[in-house]
């Protein structure tokens, strides 16, 4: 494995278009020169992402995200800054040969170590004469040879201390063992947390296993399954099943479908439905939504399709609803899982749901009338203010009017009586960033010296020739970092310079990008710049001595402190003359 060079770093960075890059994960609309998008970094639903083509690099008016090609890939797929240069060369198709090793895996080695020995043993346990009986099992249950393979099947057998031996063989400290989840220690020693059980794996976006669900796979009073215990690397509330396998199709097709069980992945893959993901049967949460959004615009949730499963279905889609994700849903009758519902009623009246789901009102008009009687008054008026009450949630005129006119024969309410009652939409600019506010002059200042030092080698050397010090320590450390760059390269490229920042500089960029400036700049606007910073240093130090002087007893370490404190004051004014 090597290093690759500043240089190189740059020359993958330039092959690509940051614009092509980007709007493959999300939808771009040109505007001016410049393209906007809705942020992927932070909820919201107006256009506050701004990619500038000229420029090669992207930044939100909003959380301040900012940064190249790099940086978005590295923030969208929560991989380490060498992976996205990997992934932007495979794009380029350029071949490096780089260690792509990240800091979160470095950290946390001897538990995904933990977990790669764990998976081989179960991997290699199904395949011996122990995994006859499981293997039968999930042959009765249609899980062929191969969707063994595509999803890592295996088992834990049942001796409930064949892995923990093998691990406790190994260097490991303890405290890594019981922090995994995979063994316990207890009066007994140490021993397996899963035994006897067929194990599904569950990887984290980077397809690094982090996880189980083990199964029974024979009549017992066990609990039919059982799931890895939440860990450093695990957090159910966060955890999507099948992203890592399911993110290209996803994209490729720009819809994802959410279902509850990983049992119904791997149903739906074994009918060529692989644009899936699942929540695992835990409520579904912002974070599910954030990563879900990344994934695709068009959104299908296909939950089970009992009560539980609809209960579920409303909640998900009003968390979705509030990242402005329209979902359309998909029922099941029987109160059938997607699993179950394939293996009754086969493939094509499965892809026949798929490719035919309701809009989320005609589901929620659904659940909302369920248990009333609509020939009872009071009924019929709590019917109609839920559905007012959803319909609050949606930005979408047209299905806003399509359901209140349903919504008016199903109550025999005047539509124009139910429009009054829906809460007014403002009405938004498709795009409208979002300028920041300045609290002074002196903060502006700093802001705009940053502005044109990003964008011009005169103006840092015009920053160093005065040897000019920001009072805020943030923007002191980019002006540092910037006139570092432009020693050593001989030139300033934002695109370039972003890719040398670590992660808290990058975010000071996202705000300097902020500024509504002209691109062309004067000598004397930069020196107006330079002039009001040195005022507020010179307005600090007055301030710091005077305070000083106060609290001073020896009446000469007075004048002194006296003395500079004049001197700074003809200095001030002698600037500003």
């Amino acid at each position: 494995m090597k290093t690759l060079t500043a240089e190189q770093i740059n020359e993958i960075r330039s092959s690509v278009d940051i614009v092509d890059i980007i709007s493959k994960y999300i939808p771009l609309t040109k505007k001016g020169k410049n393209y906007f998008g809705v942020c992927p970094f932070h909820e919201d639903s107006d256009p506050s992402l701004s990619v500038s083509p000229d420029k090669q690099i992207f930044s939100c008016f909003s959380c301040h995200t900012a940064g190249n090609v790099f940086t978005f890939i590295k923030e969208y797929e929560h991989i380490s800054f060498i992976e996205a240069v990997k992934m932007v060369a495979d794009i380029a198709g350029i071949n490096v040969d780089i260690d792509t090793s990240n800091k979160k895996t470095i950290k946390n080695n001897d538990i995904y170590k933990i977990y790669e020995i764990g998976q081989k043993f179960y991997l290699n346990n199904i395949n011996t004469q122990f995994g006859k009986q499981a293997k039968e099992y999930l042959y009765k249950r249609g899980i062929t040879d191969e969707l063994i393979k595509e999803f890592e099947i295996g088992l834990a057998i049942k001796d409930s201390k064949a892995l923990s031996n093998l691990l406790t063989k190994k260097d490991f400290k303890d405290k890594d063992l019981i922090d995994s989840g995979l063994i316990v220690k207890d009066e007994r020693g140490f021993h397996d947390f899963f035994y006897d059980r067929i194990m599904f794996p569950l990887h984290d976006t980077n397809n690094k296993v982090i996880g189980y669900s083990g199964r029974t796979y024979y009549n017992s009073d066990a609990p039919k399954y059982i799931n890895s215990k939440e860990h450093v690397l695990f957090k159910k509330g966060e955890f999507v099943y099948n992203y890592a396998r399911a993110k290209n199709e996803c994209r490729s097709k720009n819809t994802v479908i959410i279902m509850e069980g990983f049992m119904d992945v791997i149903r739906a893959y074994s009918v060529g439905v692989t644009n899936v993901v699942a929540t695992l049967g835990t409520a579904f949460t912002k974070e599910h939504a954030n990563i879900i959004r990344r994934l695709a615009s068009n959104v299908i949730i296909c939950f089970d399709g009992d009560s539980a499963g609809a209960k579920a279905t409303m909640a998900c889609s009003d968390i979705l609803l509030n990242f402005k994700i329209v979902p359309k849903i998909v029922r099941l009758e029987d109160n059938l899982d997607p699993d179950e519902y394939v293996l009754k009623y086969g493939k094509d009246k499965f892809l026949d749901k798929i490719n035919n789901p309701i809009s989320v009102m005609d589901f929620k008009l659904n659940y909302l009338k369920n248990n009333k009687d609509m020939t009872q008054t009071v009924d019929k008026a709590k019917y109609a203010s839920e559905v007012i009450e959803q319909l609050n949630k949606i930005e979408d005129d047209i299905l806003r009017e399509v359901t209140l006119k349903k919504l008016a024969k199903e109550t025999d309410l005047d539509v124009g009586f139910l429009r009054d009652k829906l809460e007014k939409k403002e009405v938004k600019e498709v795009i409208k960033p979002v300028k920041i506010v300045k609290t002074n002059k002196y903060t502006m200042a700093e802001l705009g010296l940053l502005y044109y030092m990003l964008r011009s080698g005169e103006v840092i050397k015009m920053f160093d020739n005065r040897t000019v010090y920001f009072p805020t320590k943030e923007f002191r450390l980019l002006a540092h970092e910037i006139s570092y760059f432009y020693k050593n390269n001989g030139y300033i490229n934002e695109a370039d310079f972003l890719s040398d920042l670590d992660d808290s500089m990058v975010k000071v960029v996202g705000e300097v990008e902020q500024l509504d400036l002209k691109e062309e700049y004067t000598n004397d606007l930069i020196i107006d710049y330079i002039n009001a910073i040195e005022e507020k240093n010179i307005d600090d130090e007055i301030n710091r001595l005077s305070k000083l002087m106060v609290e001073e007893t020896n009446e000469e370490k007075k004048l002194v402190i006296a003395q500079k404190i004049i001197d700074l004051k003809v200095r001030g004014e002698r600037n500003v003359g």
